[in-house]
């Protein structure tokens, strides 16, 4: 697997393919701001307008691709913040295809976003997280520390509550 950052071009060219990972996290119960009933209209807008947010420079997009150039996964850090705020970086939308978990995957893309923080100039990056769940037992694992709870905070694709933790690492 290579990961890999892109530019704004690269970006709106990979919106079918980032598209097909978010609808299929969706599809597997992820909670990641979207409901089971989301289009694929509706994902390659969403798609679009990160596109959009990297070209103007306000954040890094990567993706974990196979050799055939498939992407599997994806993750951002938003790298446009408050003017109080020049220090801190936000992780988003780490998702990986459920044909690509299991291997790795998560872990190198979270690798690659502290970097590309780290070279951005940040030294704090937060996120949040489904509370225990896979994404947050792998954030701990790479050294995130837990900032609180909120117990309802959103939802799962069906519709029922979901608890969030939000996170934070020292980079």
């Amino acid at each position: 697997m290579n990961v890999r950052a892109l530019d704004g071009d690269e970006a709106r060219a990979a919106v079918p393919a980032l598209a097909d990972v978010l609808l299929d996290c969706v599809a597997g119960g992820a909670s990641v701001s979207f409901m089971a009933d989301m289009s694929r209209a509706e994902a390659e807008a969403f798609w679009q307008s990160i596109a959009e947010g990297v070209a103007r420079g306000e954040r890094t997009l990567l993706v974990s691709q196979e050799g055939d150039g498939r992407i599997l996964g994806t993750v951002q850090v938003i790298l446009a913040t408050p003017p109080n705020q020049p220090h801190r970086g936000e992780i988003a939308k780490m998702l990986v295809h459920r044909a690509g978990r299991r291997q790795g995957l998560g872990a190198a893309l979270m690798r690659a976003a502290e970097e590309a923080g780290r070279a951005a100039g940040k030294s704090l990056l937060t996120l949040d997280t489904v509370t225990d769940g896979d994404g947050f037992r792998l954030y701990r694992r790479l050294g995130w520390e837990v900032a609180g709870t909120v117990p309802e905070y959103a939802l799962w694709p069906d519709g029922r509550p979901c608890p969030t933790t939000f996170m934070w690492k020292r980079v």
